[in-house]
């Protein structure tokens, strides 16, 4: 009989059998419904419920192996990272993520808040719905969770061993050649590429040698640079919305790296929301008014990014040297080079690697499908390579023009 003292991989009635026996939510004799609601490669989510009570719970189960790729081993311990990443974040910025009730180590269990009452960012925008907070909400999040956790406010010696703490071998090695490599190189052949935009690709991604030996700097960046406890994976299928609350969650591929991959990512996933809407739209006053939202959006997460990140670093930086004048200044630079880059590469590679994103696959028309790809290849070129040249929201929204004037 399965008694949860070994781990296995669960299915639905696993799951409520779990809920019971585990957590302290439900009567023991309520009678709940269980339905795996995950949508990725890694991990199984299960929704489990009591339609008597209206309680719900998610589980989120870790298996040693990837849901559709059984021969690929994963370590379960990014559970555990995932577990701890989003407590602290609870505590850094609470209201942002959803609340944790149980983490256990042997199932690889995390039990968590149901938000079943926000949306998915992504699927919300293709549904073109308008969130005004998202921009405050989401940059007080990277804001607070990013700094605290880095060697200017941290003691350096608890800081090195958080580093070590979470070391995430393996889902960075997934970023390292999804995001990095591949794209540029197709070196493991598993780039997707529309034949219509194979001489495309060819030309502006792979013999484009500035670009690649761009593309290399930033990969030794993520490789080395342990900045900042980042989120790992902060794109808009890992926020979830309403008209009052913004949820982040999923961190599972946090570790140690720096801050700019973390806000790239969520810039970047805003084009794809601007250019889907843009080739695919027809009432000409909505698709303006959508656009303008992106717009405005991608703007204001730059600078309020900008302006809270430097009110609240001059309230609890510790270490001498960043006090001195200049630091500052010159800190936050390297992050906003770091971001333009970043979000250079989540484009690029959500358009050219296999691991897509439904802004661009549910484009059903070939011709505005192959558009909207040059454009985001464009742009996301132009932000890898010029990265130093976009210190404000603004200049994002600049380079728009030269992309769908090609």
């Amino acid at each position: 009989m399965k008694d949860f003292s070994t781990h296995f991989k669960m299915d639905e009635d696993d799951a409520i059998k779990y809920a019971q026996e585990k957590l302290d939510i439900f009567h023991k004799d309520a009678c709940l419904k269980a339905e795996e609601i995950g949508d990725g490669n890694i991990n199984y989510v299960f929704k489990v419920w009591d339609e008597t009570s209206e309680k719900s719970v998610i589980i989120k189960h870790a298996d040693k192996s990837l849901r559709n790729t059984p021969g690929r081993l994963l370590d379960v311990d990014r559970s555990r990272i995932e577990a701890e990443v989003l407590m602290l974040h609870n505590k850094l910025s609470p209201g942002l993520t959803p609340i944790v009730y149980k983490y256990d180590p042997i199932m690889c269990a995390l039990s968590m808040e149901d938000i079943s009452d926000h949306g998915n960012l992504r699927h919300e925008f293709l549904k073109r719905k308008i969130y005004p907070k998202l921009a405050e909400d989401i940059t007080t999040f990277m804001v607070n969770t990013l700094l605290p956790t880095t060697d200017l406010v941290m003691d350096s010696g608890k800081k090195k061993n958080r580093v070590k703490e979470f070391i995430n071998i393996d889902l960075c090695d997934i970023s390292e050649k999804l995001v990095f490599s591949e794209p540029y190189t197709d070196y493991l052949g598993r780039n997707i590429i529309p034949d219509e935009n194979k001489d495309f690709v060819k030309k502006n991604i792979y013999n484009d040698k500035k670009l690649i030996l761009e593309a290399g700097k930033l990969k030794n960046n993520f490789m080395n640079n342990a900045q900042a406890l980042i989120h790992g994976d902060l794109h808009s299928g890992s926020i979830f919305v309403n008209e009052n609350s913004t949820k982040i969650l999923d961190p599972e591929f946090a570790f140690y790296g720096p801050m700019g991959y973390d806000i790239g990512n969520v810039v970047g996933n805003l084009f794809f929301a601007w250019v889907n809407a843009y080739v695919t739209m027809e009432d000409r006053e909505s698709k303006e008014e959508f656009l303008l939202y992106i717009e405005k959006t991608i703007v204001e997460i730059i600078e309020l990014f900008k302006s809270k990140f430097k009110a609240l670093y001059k309230e609890i930086v510790t270490d001498i040297m960043a006090k001195q004048e200049g630091y500052m200044e010159w800190y936050l630079s390297t992050i906003l080079s770091d971001t333009c880059g970043v979000c250079g590469l989540e484009i690029i590679r959500r358009t050219v690697g296999d691991s897509k994103v439904v802004d661009i696959t549910s484009i059903e028309n070939l011709e505005k499908r192959i558009r909207a790809e040059r454009i985001l290849i464009l742009l996301g070129k132009n932000f890898i390579i010029n990265r130093e040249n976009f210190t404000k929201g603004r200049d994002y929204i600049d380079s728009i023009k030269g992309a769908i004037n090609f």
